[in-house]
């Protein structure tokens, strides 16, 4: 059997250098992590970095003119000023640069001596360690060529600089001999030098949220490792400055070093690129809050809002296709129509019958702002042929408008068109008119939110509903005749119920009382085909109204309550609604109302005594005690702000929230929110 070979300890040390520089991040974090107490000593890091600085690049441009023979005039540098009180740490300085002096070559010992340092700093925060250890080898690295500078003029440079072994470096000879080794340990100190800086940037950044800018989240969590990079390299350049001076032939490698932070450098000037990016956008929206506090004029809101500084396009008439000052704007009432490029002919043309009213009014303005994150060739063909379609204001700005992130956020904008309605002052009026629009029309005007409260407010909502869904709906209501709406997804239940309401229509009883009933399937035609179309329009209507007054209430009135209670039929296998004229009498799920009308015998009495509305409603109520059902409510995600909670339309429970995706291109809905 042959005998197991082990490693020699100088094997393992070979193999553990070699891996140094290849260290993954975690690996690194999880070795320096163990060295830091999070204690953050204090101690003026702003005026120690000051003199780092201008002791670094100062003596990284002696080391130009020596070593490259530049010419730089000292006197184009401008020294920074520390804090008059800063008194810089003397003694921590001097224990740090003990660390460096005298190492042997080499990555593993780099590590060692790094992790010694970090221990010895365990207490301070880690931008801080990144300069204390940088400022004890400027200490020694300005020293040095201050006195080669002076070594042929002074008699005390002379000394001390045989002492620092001068000569051995800044001979003629020995500078043609190591000019490359010199030239590359200068630009790694500029390099190291820029990576603090880095460093100390971000930290400056870190005033910012990070749920503001999130990009500044992941850069601080990189500054231990990044810190880690630029402490070993000043170990390394420390090492080659001891290798120089000393005329060694095995001298410290640094180009993996270099190469190493090169690479970090360039992530964090990356990360700080975006960052300020983020800050940017942020300081932005911040900006455009204030001024939507105190408008004064329309005209600068939008131009705020739309174009980058100094970038004010002008707009576009759609009805003359030629472009027209922004001034078109100013004094006006101005309705922005926010939406993608994929916007519906059906969307656009919810717009058009009130463009057509407005343009009686010149106080009124109608303005499509197209929001697209980047623009392409194909995006711009896809806009033409969207602007081609709308009469109105439109903006051409072939780059991401200032305020998208505003937009996003504050007026709840997810691809799916709003309507902001703004007064000439500036002034927001309604944050998303498009649902009152939609469900009212010239109605809602002027498409305040004060006006939106009134509409939604009155116990004839279901006329706005149904408007348009049958030629017969409107004489229907105007004679306040019973109607029966009713549909579901269970075409036997349909046939049913339709046997059932028209047996009840003609009932003797139904007859002496001089009652009239009407019956409309929704999603079917006039010759009982289905039309998609019509159950679209119905439910899109609905979810209008949903959004038009029921999220806004606090507490849960009679309307709210039956919108509720519809929109959690949409999905079923059959609903009824019973209306008067435009006033709803009752509603529920289709077994429950055929129930009712199975057992009219039961309370048929009750007409001629009571009437038919008060009669229905209340052996429905009867049967709603005994026989309840699980409700969902399907609510579109993209159509603006969701309610936090919902009771449920059957008890008075609060209600499960799950979310679901779906694609359902019978009504146009894309995506829901399912409260179970």
């Amino acid at each position: 059997m042959a005998s197991k070979v082990v490693p020699s300890s100088a094997q393992q040390t070979v193999k553990r250098e070699l891996t140094v520089l290849t260290m993954s991040d975690h690996d690194i974090m999880n070795q320096i992590y163990a060295t830091h107490v999070h204690g953050d000593e204090k101690f003026d890091v702003d005026s120690l970095f000051i003199l780092v600085e201008n002791i670094l690049k100062r003596s990284t441009l002696i080391v130009d003119n020596v070593a490259l023979g530049a010419q730089v005039h000292f006197e184009n540098l401008e020294d920074k000023t520390p804090k008059a009180s800063f008194e810089p740490p003397l003694c921590t300085l001097k224990k740090i640069s003990s660390e460096m002096q005298c190492k042997a070559p080499g990555e593993e010992i780099a590590h060692k001596t790094t992790m010694s340092i970090l221990n010895k700093l365990s207490s301070y925060s880690w931008d801080a360690k990144a300069v204390l250890t940088l400022a004890a080898f400027a200490l020694e690295y300005g020293d040095f060529w201050v006195v080669a500078q002076l070594y042929p003029s002074d008699q005390l440079a002379k000394s001390l600089g045989n002492l620092k072994q001068v000569p051995v470096l800044s001979s003629r000879q020995c500078l043609q001999k190591n000019q490359k080794a010199l030239v590359e340990l200068n630009n790694l100190i500029k390099v190291t030098l820029e990576v603090i800086e880095c460093i100390f940037e971000l930290e400056k950044l870190s005033i910012y949220d990070i749920k503001d800018v999130p990009a500044l989240s992941i850069a601080m969590d990189r500054i231990p490792v990044d810190v880690y990079w630029a402490i070993i390299t000043v170990v390394a350049c420390a090492s080659k400055m001891c290798d120089l001076t000393s005329n060694v032939d095995h001298m410290q490698e640094l180009s993996p070093f270099a190469n190493k932070l090169n690479v970090v450098l360039n992530i964090l000037k990356m990360q700080i690129k975006l960052c300020k990016h983020q800050i940017e956008a942020l300081e932005f929206h911040r900006r455009i809050k204030k001024l939507l506090q105190t408008p004064t004029e329309v005209k600068e809101v939008f131009k705020a809002l739309i174009y980058a500084k100094d970038d004010i396009q002008p707009l576009i008439d759609g009805s003359t296709h030629r472009t027209v000052s922004i001034d078109v704007l100013k004094k006006k009432n101005v309705l922005l129509f926010i939406s993608g490029l994929d916007i519906s002919n059906d969307e656009i043309s919810i717009l058009k019958p009130i463009h057509d009213a407005l343009r009686k009014e010149d106080q009124y303005k109608i303005v499509w702002i197209p929001i697209v994150e980047r623009w392409n060739d194909d995006m711009r063909k896809k806009f033409e042929i969207q602007r081609s379609k709308m009469p109105w204001y439109i903006v051409q700005y072939f780059s991401p408008i200032a305020g998208i992130r505003f937009i996003k956020q504050d007026w709840h904008f997810k691809n799916k068109p709003v309507i902001v309605v703004m007064n000439p002052q500036g002034k927001v009026e309604c944050p998303n008119a498009i649902h009152m629009i939609q469900v009212w029309g010239m109605k809602a005007f002027p498409f305040t939110s004060t006006v939106e409260e009134a509409l939604s407010n009155g116990r004839d909502w279901m006329g706005s509903i149904v408007t348009g869904i049958n030629p017969n709906v409107h004489n229907w209501i105007k004679g306040e005749k019973f109607i029966f709406f009713y549909g579901g997804k269970d075409n036997e239940w349909v046939q049913q119920f339709t046997k059932r309401a028209k047996a009840l229509a003609i009932d003797p009883v139904i007859k002496e009382a001089r009652i009239s009933i009407e019956l409309l399937c929704v999603g079917k035609g006039s010759k009982g085909e289905d039309d998609h179309s019509i159950l679209g329009h119905f439910w899109n209507r609905l979810d209008s109204f949903f959004f038009s007054k029921a999220y806004k209430k606090t507490e849960e009135d009679a309307v709210t309550h039956e919108i509720n209670k519809l929109l959690s039929y949409k999905n079923g296998s059959g609903w009824v609604v019973l209306c008067k004229g435009s006033i709803v009498v009752a509603s529920g799920h289709g077994a429950s109302i055929l129930k009712v009308l199975e057992e009219f015998d039961k309370w048929k009495e009750q007409v001629r005594v009571k009437g038919f509305e008060v009669s229905f409603k209340h052996h429905h109520d009867k049967l709603l005690h005994t026989e309840r059902q699980c409700c969902r409510v399907d609510i579109p995600l993209v159509a603006g702000k969701i309610p936090e909670n919902m009771k449920c339309p059957e008890c008075p429970r609060v209600m499960e929230t799950f979310v679901s995706f779906k694609c359902c291109h019978v009504d146009g809905a894309i995506n829901g929110l399912h409260l179970h």
